[in-house]
């Protein structure tokens, strides 16, 4: 069974309904993985080997018929409730958090008979794109130790691509599926707020974040991607922003009619060199399995990127003061980092807030109005492969670019709602993996995942050289 666990996860349940594994002897390979590798990577924080197992083995005596998901280990970021294991958000504040019920997706998962391995680490209060923390410390990249495994689902990403889970759900308010599946070389997908619930997360998701935020599948393939959010996703009628909505099919011929737009970059901010291949091999795929794909870039993007700036940053950074407030002595570095960005700045006042709401549906019109020429676009996702430890600055072409400026890639899609994924093409000139991102409209989520499973067809995840 050597390698089982970085193969897909469509291979995984392939080999369990064959039963040529069991759930018990898949659960002891990534139980032999996790004890292997997580000292190292420091990605799964609540860890019970015994639990596993006791979930296996009662797999096979349910008596019934194997569920869509029997038998496949999965990981669940500590920011999304599991019964039982720790949800703290990375923080001191919330040292011993442990919800006594599933968040819905959870639940969903079980029932669809996954095994959960625990819960993975992330970012004090989710705010930042780099895993480290004053309760577990930092996580480090498969591909590079020294190096992040993005934020602010970082726990989730490495050990996907470690092969210490099959597969899992992060979050995302802005890019915190997709840059640590960027970071890792895996797969995930950002999806149209209310198509997967949000209940059960930790900060709630409401009030700007309703929006701008989501929980999101990740796995090592888009297939598997794809897989999770056809199982798992769907309506749940107490989601204040649910909708009712069926699962869609697309064929390939009809993907190949819808136009795609791509940008290698903004106008405003770089990218590497690798980052502009990546770009460039992604349309050329495309194009040779006969999609249309044009030079194009949404005008409305940079009042997006605004817009994301005073909701997520000032915003959040208020929402944020709430909760700590009394306890600041007890903050890790990180969330330092981001309040200092967000108070340079003054508070947001009750007007520019409203003003922001409002001006978020007219951008949102706007950019929707833009895409009905392109309803997908292709484009980087960050403008540098995982970073070092610590790093907040880089030079790309004789620019120095910030922190949270190389990020913006993804941050435009969460003001917009709609769906977006990120799948490895490329590497950096150091063997990083460089992701691209495919984005549409709200509630195309299967356009997107299906324009990106064509892509994955020459592209694709391969296994970091730690987990081999």
């Amino acid at each position: 069974m050597s390698g089982v666990v970085l193969r897909s996860a469509v291979e995984m349940l392939a080999m369990l309904r064959a039963r040529t594994i069991s759930p018990c002897e898949l659960a002891e390979e990534h139980i032999r993985q996790i004890d292997r590798f997580n000292p190292q990577l420091n990605a799964l924080i609540d860890f019970d080997a015994d639990r596993v197992r006791a979930q296996a083995a009662a797999l096979g005596q349910t008596g019934r018929e194997p569920e869509m998901l029997w038998g496949l280990p999965m990981s669940v970021k500590a920011s999304i409730s599991v019964a039982g294991h720790r949800c703290e958000t990375g923080s001191l504040l919330n040292r011993g958090n442990i919800p006594s019920t599933d968040a819905i997706i959870v639940s969903r998962m079980r029932q669809a008979g996954a095994v959960v391995l625990g819960t993975t680490n992330c970012p004090e209060f989710l705010m930042a794109y780099e895993t480290d923390n004053r309760l577990y410390g930092r996580t480090s990249n498969p591909w590079d130790l020294e190096r992040t495994a993005g934020g602010s689902s970082g726990g989730e990403s490495a050990a996907i691509a470690a092969g210490l889970s099959a597969g899992g759900f992060g979050s995302d308010s802005g890019g915190s599926v997709r840059e640590p599946a960027h970071f890792a070389g895996i797969c995930a997908l950002k999806p149209t707020p209310g198509r997967i619930p949000g209940d059960g997360h930790l900060p709630p998701c409401v009030g700007p974040f309703s929006l701008l935020g989501t929980i999101g599948p990740m796995a090592r393939t888009i297939e598997d991607v794809s897989l999770l959010f056809r199982v798992l996703s769907g309506y749940e009628d107490g989601d204040p922003v649910g909708a009712p909505m069926p699962l869609q099919q697309h064929s390939l011929k009809d993907l190949r009619q819808i136009p795609i737009g791509f940008f290698e970059d903004d106008g405003l901010i770089p990218v590497t060199a690798e980052t502009r291949e990546a770009v460039k091999s992604a349309v050329a795929c495309l194009r040779r399995q006969g999609f249309r794909v044009e030079p194009f870039r949404p005008c409305a993007l940079d009042e997006a990127r605004t817009l994301w700036w005073k909701l997520f940053v000032r915003s959040g950074a208020m929402l944020v003061g709430r909760m700590i407030a009394g306890g600041e002595a007890m903050l890790s570095s990180t969330l330092e980092d981001f309040l200092r960005i967000a108070h340079a700045e003054a508070p947001l006042s009750g007007d520019e807030l409203l003003t922001a709401w409002v001006d978020c549906d007219r951008v949102r019109g706007k950019l929707l109005a833009e895409m009905r020429q392109y309803p997908v676009l292709l484009m980087p996702v960050c403008s540098v492969p995982a970073f070092r430890h610590g790093e907040r600055e880089w030079d790309i072409d004789g620019q120095t670019v910030g922190y949270l400026d190389a990020m913006r890639y993804t941050q435009w899609f969460n003001v917009l709602g709609g769906p977006a994924a990120v799948l490895p093409v490329g590497r950096s000139a150091e063997g990083l993996p460089i992701g691209i991102q495919i984005a549409g409209r709200p509630y195309e989520d299967e356009v997107v995942l299906g324009i990106a499973g064509a892509l994955e067809r020459d592209f694709g995840y391969v296994p970091p050289p730690l987990a081999t």
